[in-house]
């Protein structure tokens, strides 16, 4: 089954922004904890180690993408438990990214905040992150974690046709 792409791209004036939402019945302290505490976000995204604060650099290892690299990230913001803004280089590319949670009656709303200088590479980014999102909803809910081959390429046409 090929999950349906949810990403979308807005214009703003330094370029795009690729927004991807999740909601999970919780409150926003403990989808923080989920995607902040390195023990729970090697359940998704991978581990990380170092002194994590504003200005700081900490190390990810990106544990579901082919060889597992440890790769440095740098905490742009870090407002608990409402908005974390990073940045990092791989031999991907740059990414500037933020987590923005808004809680409601004890539902979390978790925007995924992918800021853009080009939509060029939606086809694969777009599909990345569903994945990533979709595998931060198994590890909170638990049952088997989802394939990067129903994400991509079955989703890279409805990212592409966004830019």
């Amino acid at each position: 089954m090929t999950p349906e792409p949810t990403g979308q791209l807005l214009s703003t004036p330094s370029g795009y922004d690729l927004v991807l939402t999740r909601t999970y019945a919780a409150p926003a302290t403990d989808v923080w904890a989920s995607v902040t505490e390195p023990e729970r976000t090697a359940r998704w995204f991978g581990p990380w180690r170092g002194e994590a604060a504003p200005g700081r650099t900490i190390e990810v290892r990106l544990a579901f993408e082919e060889s597992a690299p440890w790769c440095p990230m740098r905490i742009e913001a870090c407002e608990p438990p409402r908005r974390l803004a990073v940045s990092m280089e791989d031999e991907a590319g740059s990414w500037s990214l933020e987590l923005l949670l808004a809680e409601t009656e004890g539902v979390t709303e978790l925007r995924l905040v992918h800021h853009l200088v080009t939509p060029d590479a939606l086809g694969s980014t777009g599909p990345g992150w569903e994945y990533y999102l979709d595998m931060l909803t198994t590890a909170r809910a638990g049952g088997p974690r989802p394939e990067f081959e129903d994400y991509y390429p079955a989703q890279k046409a409805y990212y592409e046709s966004l830019a």
